[in-house]
């Protein structure tokens, strides 16, 4: 029974590590729950200035067009992840769609 209690307490401390982790790197906590230990994360995208880029594209001869569009479409896009820890106590990440 303690050799349990160890695993789950074990279990809730690298659950929380993880949280702590994403969360010093953007993320929001929109769900939470410590009983079957899994959260639901959210990172708003980042602006992109389309004036600027195509400045940048123009003087460049159109070679900065690649990254502008990798901001366009990846980077400005809201990110959602689903982290937990199975029974196992392995932690997993995933994408929310």
């Amino acid at each position: 029974m303690k050799n349990q209690a160890l695993t789950l307490d074990e279990n809730r401390i690298k659950f929380s590590k993880i949280i702590t982790e994403k969360i010093s790197k953007g993320f929001v906590i929109e769900e939470r729950n410590d009983k079957l230990p899994f959260a639901v994360l959210s990172k708003k995208g980042i602006k992109v200035n389309h004036n600027i880029n195509f400045v940048f594209s123009c003087a460049t001869l159109g070679l900065w067009s690649i990254p502008w569009m990798y901001k366009s479409f990846i980077s400005s896009r809201e990110k959602r992840i689903l982290v937990a820890i199975d029974e196992d106590g392995n932690a997993f990440e995933d994408k929310c769609f």
